[in-house]
């Protein structure tokens, strides 16, 4: 039924559920995990023109972690898994990339973003995933 299952991350401790939930769907599907980390955009446009290029390199770093995190876990339990970073609005770039990878089944927290990533993303990036996904979504209440 799944054979691509993409799960978003912050990089957030609060990701842990969601990735658990992810890996024991992948294992009863014998499917492949696509870990998607967005670099938001909006956290280094609306800098100052001395500090974007600092702030995108400290995005991009968490990104690495982040996607590193998850592949060394998802891995460990003899999953396939797929590491992509990208910039954008994470929303749409979350929903772009599931339809562009053919992905059956979105696995998301409702609460795995950061204290920054609060500060400027209005709306929950969960809620709008739900209302434009073409695909289910499975949503780990995370608390």
């Amino acid at each position: 039924m799944y054979d691509d299952i993409l799960l978003p991350t912050d990089g957030s401790s609060s990701i842990v559920d969601a990735l658990e939930h992810a890996i024991t769907v992948a294992s009863d599907q014998d499917a492949r995990i696509h870990v998607l980390y967005v670099v938001d955009k909006r956290l280094y446009t609306a800098a100052s023109d001395e500090s974007k290029d600092e702030i995108r390199q400290s995005l991009e770093e968490e990104a690495d972690i982040a996607l590193d995190d998850a592949r060394v876990r998802i891995e460990d339990e003899g999953i396939e898994c797929v590491t992509h970073s990208e910039d954008g609005i994470p929303y749409t770039t979350i929903t772009d990339y599931a339809d562009e990878e053919g992905i059956d089944l979105v696995v998301m927290g409702t609460h795995s973003r950061t204290n920054r990533d609060r500060m400027v993303t209005l709306g929950s990036t969960t809620e709008r995933v739900l209302k434009n996904a073409s695909m289910p979504v499975l949503v780990v209440d995370i608390d």
